[in-house]
């Protein structure tokens, strides 16, 4: 499988109260209007679970169709993400993205169906970004103009790789002129959104043929890039090859070094990391992506997606974790029965809500500013929750962490090492909340002692 370079919902909000200065009330109103957009926006997910063919490294909830059911998956696409809509109390969403399994297998007159579904239910700008991944093959490439009319206006590249034996070892079925081909024109129909996936620590792979094929590579994108390592997963065909020892994969030590190489690379080539493993021009973040690392909601629709939204009737302030049924058909069924096909939904905690911002955010290179974070913890601010703690410290002391008037977040060392700092981290944030709600527990009983006698 796939994954970003480094491994790496929402409770009670509370806000603070009017304070009789003026500066202040301009300040909780300010922090009032941002608040009330974690609830009003959001992002949109759309997934497609089909392929042609299952790649050998890939364990992702995708499925080879047994017929065509494109018109009815179009119809329960629509119609989950209209109730979903109506289930939160999004009234914007911000940016869509149509992943999968292969979206550019679907019908451009479903990406135009359900971005007009949404049109319908939520504010969705003219601007707003609509990203759709691509598989670089020949048919794929001969949609990229009809998805564009469609409403797409960013395209995802699964490149991979630009040599032909690692292609046929990961099981892709494209060349690497075909992928090239497929860049140059989804770049002509939106110059300046096109990304391009490229995948690092394949077998047999140097840190030299990984820097040169890197360069080659942004010969003809340089827009924005997204790093993936190949990680082993059971059950998936190229698992079984290395346990049999059929192929061999670079070890840790060649793939941090393959890594560190790119980012110099791609720095050379006047991509900034604003990411852990996305790169990009000024002008070409993700702001899908960028969205969830800031830790607001998003929706998921189809088979399997995931979702961090709340819901109408919960109070306003409890986010939700939802998971949509995996299998295709099992979940057409369910949305004909009910309008979604939500299997598992569970309130977050505050807890699990900070841990989620802070994992997300942590991963960005501007990592998370007072302002946002004080959004989710009002009561704990970054310096409370990390400026004391003896691990923390000893991490900013070997200059990976930095802890600042902007915030908190990873030197360009640090980031390179984030799995590793994101413990010490989770457990001096677990540690303060559980502290404070002690603390708030005993203040209230102190309060009913006191009003009862």
């Amino acid at each position: 499988m796939m994954r970003h370079a480094l491994h790496a919902g929402r409770g009670a909000l509370c806000l603070r109260s009017f304070s009789e200065t003026r500066g202040e009330v301009i300040e909780d109103v300010l922090q009032r209007t941002d608040s009330a957009r974690l609830t009003n926006e959001a992002s949109l997910y759309v997934h497609w679970p089909y392929c042609l063919r299952r790649c050998s490294y890939c364990n992702f909830n995708k499925y080879i169709p047994r017929e065509n059911n494109d018109h009815m998956m179009t119809e329960c696409l629509q119609r989950e993400t209209e109730t979903l809509l109506q289930l939160s109390q999004v009234s914007c969403i911000t940016s869509v993205f149509f992943g999968g399994g292969t979206p550019s297998l679907a019908h451009p007159s479903t990406i135009a169906a359900v971005l007009e579904t949404v049109s319908r239910q939520a504010n969705l700008s003219d601007t707003a970004e609509v990203t759709l991944e691509v598989n670089p093959t020949p048919v794929g490439r001969s949609k990229l103009e009809d998805f564009f009319h469609a409403g797409v206006n960013r395209f995802s590249i699964g490149v991979q790789s630009l040599q032909d034996e690692d292609l046929k070892v990961l099981g892709r079925d494209h060349s690497p002129q075909q992928a090239l081909l497929t860049v140059a024109e989804a770049r002509r129909l939106c110059p300046g959104r096109v990304s391009v996936d490229v995948m690092f620590g394949r077998p047999k792979q140097s840190v030299e043929s990984w820097e040169n094929e890197l360069s080659e590579l942004l010969r003809v994108c340089d827009d924005h890039v997204s790093l993936y390592q190949l990680t082993l997963e059971r059950g998936t065909q190229l698992f079984k090859q290395v346990l049999e020892g059929e192929v061999t994969l670079p070890t840790e030590e060649e793939t941090a070094e393959m890594y560190l190489c790119a980012r110099k690379t791609l720095h050379q080539h006047g991509l900034l990391q604003y990411e852990v493993s996305n790169f990009a021009r000024q002008n070409a973040v993700s702001h899908h992506n960028r969205s969830y690392w800031k830790g607001t909601q998003y929706i998921g629709v189809g088979p399997g997606a995931h979702g961090r939204f709340v819901p109408v009737g919960e109070g306003g302030v409890l986010r939700e974790a939802r998971t949509q049924t995996l299998e295709p058909d099992i979940w057409m069924r369910e949305v004909q029965q009910k309008g979604h096909a939500t299997r598992r939904k569970i309130q977050l905690s505050h807890l699990e809500l900070l841990e989620e911002v802070l994992v997300m955010g942590m991963r960005m290179t501007e990592g998370i500013d007072h302002k946002h974070w004080e959004l989710f913890s009002p009561q704990l601010g970054l310096h409370e929750v990390f400026g004391t703690s003896s691990d923390v410290q000893e991490l900013l002391q070997r200059g990976q962490l930095i802890l600042d008037e902007r915030g908190l977040r990873c030197s360009w060392e640090g980031l390179a090492l984030l799995d590793s700092l994101l413990p010490a981290l989770l457990v001096e944030l677990e540690r303060r909340v559980s502290l404070r709600l002690q603390e708030d527990e005993h203040a209230k009983g102190q309060t009913n002692r006191t009003s009862n006698t």
